[in-house]
């Protein structure tokens, strides 16, 4: 999507994802290595009664799904950070993830008139609609080929 075709109100859903097993061991593995992301055995045993995989992994998917979905093939560049995040619940192996981006706001910079700026509400969920992510992102757009 291109940043004329954001606008404040608009919720773009993306997904179902269906979270492996394999996946959440690969990823936790080589950047979230605590025992209840990597060991099976230990996991069935701790606070989560199973694997789960960690909440950075959780963030990956859902940057994959709204790339996909609305980024792709648009002027976005950059994000200067989040405004919050949280992980309500986990993700666990064979949850299928779907994603909803509620736009909050879309804007031109005022001192920089070529740069765009997307806020936006991203929500994760799983097949049961418990929320697994919640977080709050800006997203900056390269415009009229300002810098």
């Amino acid at each position: 999507m291109k940043f004329a075709e954001f606008h404040a109100g608009q919720v773009l859903t993306a997904g179902p994802y269906t979270v492996t097993e394999d996946e959440v061991l690969g990823f936790a593995k080589s950047y979230d290595p605590q025992w209840f992301h990597t060991d099976p055995a230990a996991a069935q045993e701790g606070r989560f009664g199973g694997l789960i995989a960690s909440g950075w992994h959780t963030c990956a998917i859902a940057m994959r799904l709204i790339a996909d979905k609305a980024l792709h093939g648009s002027e976005s560049f950059a994000s200067p950070g989040i405004e919050y995040i949280r992980w309500p619940h986990p993700v666990r192996p064979g949850d299928q993830l779907v994603l909803t981006a509620t736009v909050h706001e879309v804007r031109r910079s005022s001192s920089k008139p070529g740069l765009g700026i997307l806020r936006w509400r991203w929500e994760l969920a799983n097949q049961d609609g418990a929320a697994v992510l919640d977080l709050i992102a800006i997203s900056l757009f390269q415009l009229d080929g300002a810098e």
